[in-house]
């Protein structure tokens, strides 16, 4: 049996020990996506992120609003409460809420005590993205220069169709699952995966806060999802150029550019897709896993959209799956027994996680 040496697995879990993972604690210093913009309306929205328990809902003049979802007097959650005009009323003793957090009345008092309030959190819409700031302490303003801006999300340019996942996972392990697509060929073998995406070869670019793993799959032939809708199904010489990239602890993006690799440079069609990623961690062990998908080619054709999202979901809901099966296994796996070895295609997930896990210990420290 080739069982690695216990030499090996000792270092296999030295070096885990650097790495993220579903005990690492949360950055709350980032833009994470809180919901679709059509999610946020005039009822209230009760919705957990990085552990902490939020309620949404618009004002009248449309202002999305985002405040802690407990009540400051005997912590009833104000989702259960009432949407009264702009405020909030508790469901348990009335104390009302305004849309910035401040309690404005106490039935039993015949004056509001002052200071009393709850937490509102900032917030910007972007295209269908309602982003939120979790910033504690030191990073409780807003810092709006690291809310990631990727022109697809709003262009005119590209037609997009979107979906949400509960994922029962901690959103490092989809970050990673993301960045070594080489489970295209297995994971998603019956939908967009083809044999030949495993072997294709790869480049990495790897910086702080940023990592990209590039695949060109040369020639190839494309399953139905991308063949169909470019006019290159059936075509051997196809090519196939994607792209992952880690932009953000809550954003991570997917291009592949498809083209039939026979035909000059100068007279070849290139199609595009952009795929944003979007996990924000509701808890350790469960994640809200949000997704924009994008194309530059059929742009007005609805049956091309509809047919495509549904084969895309399908898909990604393989992702799910297999994240869950993973889960499972590390939960069932005794500590002393736990090791996972690497190869070279690991490498930005490897930096990826040692981003996060060092950025996690510097707030620990600096808190």
């Amino acid at each position: 049996m080739a069982v690695p040496s216990p030499e090996v697995v000792r270092a296999a879990q030295k070096a885990s020990t650097d790495m993220a993972d579903r005990e690492t604690p949360f950055l709350y210093d980032e833009w994470y996506v809180a919901a679709f913009t059509d999610e946020v309306g005039r009822t209230l929205l009760r919705r957990t992120i990085l552990d902490r328990r939020i309620v949404f809902y618009r004002t009248e003049a449309g202002e999305a609003v985002a405040l802690a979802d407990r009540c400051a007097h005997r912590s009833y959650p104000l989702s259960a409460g009432l949407l009264d005009g702009d405020t909030i009323v508790c469901g348990y003793h009335g104390f009302r809420y305004d849309a910035a957090g401040d309690c404005i009345e106490v039935p039993s008092a015949a004056k509001c005590p002052r200071s009393i309030g709850v937490k509102r959190f900032p917030l910007v819409e972007q295209g269908d993205l309602v982003w939120i700031w979790m910033g504690e302490g030191d990073a409780t303003e807003p810092d709006l220069d690291k809310l990631p801006v990727v022109s697809f999300l709003t262009s005119d340019d590209w037609t997009r169709s979107k979906g949400y996942f509960h994922h029962p996972g901690n959103y490092v392990s989809l970050h990673e699952n993301l960045l070594d697509l080489t489970h295209l060929s297995y994971v998603h073998a019956k939908s967009f995966g083809t044999p030949d995406y495993a072997r294709a070869p790869f480049k990495t670019e790897m910086k702080d806060g940023y990592f990209k793993i590039r695949r060109s799959v040369v020639p190839t032939s494309l399953p139905p999802v991308w063949g169909d809708p470019t006019g290159l199904s059936g075509i051997a010489t196809a090519a196939r150029i994607a792209t992952s990239e880690f932009l953000s602890p809550a954003f991570h993006l997917v291009s592949t550019s498809f083209y039939d690799d026979a035909r000059p440079e100068e007279d070849r069609t290139v199609f595009s897709i952009h795929t944003a990623h979007l996990p924000t961690p509701e808890t350790h062990g469960s994640t809200h896993y949000f997704i924009v998908h994008g194309r530059d080619f059929a742009l007005a054709d609805e049956a091309v959209t509809e047919t495509m999202h549904r084969q895309l979901f399908t898909a990604f809901q393989e992702d799910v799956d297999a994240m869950s099966l993973l889960e499972d296994t590390l939960e069932h796996t005794p500590p002393s027994e736990m090791y996972e070895i690497s190869v070279a295609s690991d490498a930005p997930s490897i930096g990826m996680r040692r981003y996060i896990r060092r950025r996690a210990a510097a707030a620990a420290g600096a808190a």
